[in-house]
């Protein structure tokens, strides 16, 4: 019998306490453009993915409520370091450099598409990728590859579909589709969630779904 795709189910609460985690102070901490620079520290890490000009620095924005803390660009490869952002004390959330296609010098994309893959598989507070997705394009090669990595390393990832307000029409299409081929990944949540940055679509659910990594005040990391 096929998988029903319907809209993951969050409930009143969740979306409350997403609210306020995503709520707290959100300041950036440093850059690392090589794996001697990656920081140091004890928080569980959410890093977030995908081709370039996917909306990975836009939705981090949307996501803490801020116009301008992850730096965003019409130019694909702009992002060409691993950002990390202290949300709370409680969550790092970390802004990937782009891959695929990108305005940038080829040796220089090589370059940060390998930091990309050392960090996500050799990270050891890293708790979960979100792999963003053009709703209007939908899984391209390079997205399968790195979700092959994913699952080589066991690094649990969440696909999240961004832009789906211009594509309204086909974005739960596209979402169902999707989620029929995550059945073959062993890493991957089996949601996959739909939002825009622009028109705050989804941003609620999404973030009441990552509260799941923040361990509860008082006690330690989540060991999953």
């Amino acid at each position: 019998m096929a998988k029903r795709c319907s809209s993951p189910s969050v409930d009143g609460d969740r979306i409350e306490a997403g609210r306020v985690l995503f709520a707290q102070n959100c300041s950036f901490v440093t850059g690392a453009a090589q794996v001697g620079q990656l920081p140091l520290h004890a928080l569980p890490e959410l890093a977030f993915v995908g081709r370039s000009n996917v909306g990975k620095s836009s939705l981090i924005n949307s996501l803490t409520g801020r116009k301008s803390l992850a730096r965003t660009s019409n130019t694909p490869g702009r992002t060409q370091q691993i950002n990390f952002f202290n949300l709370g004390d409680r969550l790092m959330l970390v802004d990937l450099p782009g891959y695929g296609y990108a305005r940038a010098p080829k040796i220089s994309v090589t370059k940060w598409t390998q930091l990309i893959h050392l960090y996500l598989k050799g990270r050891a507070n890293l708790r979960r990728v979100c792999v963003l997705v053009d709703a209007r394009h939908g899984l391209k090669n390079s997205d399968r590859f790195l979700m092959r990595e994913l699952d080589q390393a066991a690094v649990a990832y969440q696909i999240v579909l961004t832009k789906v307000d211009k594509v309204r029409n086909t974005a739960k299409q596209t979402r169902c589709k999707i989620e029929r081929e995550l059945l073959k990944h062993p890493a991957a949540f089996p949601a996959a969630f739909l939002t825009s940055a622009q028109k705050d679509i989804g941003l609620s659910e999404l973030r009441a779904e990552l509260m799941s990594i923040v361990p509860k005040l008082g006690q330690g990391m989540p060991l999953g």
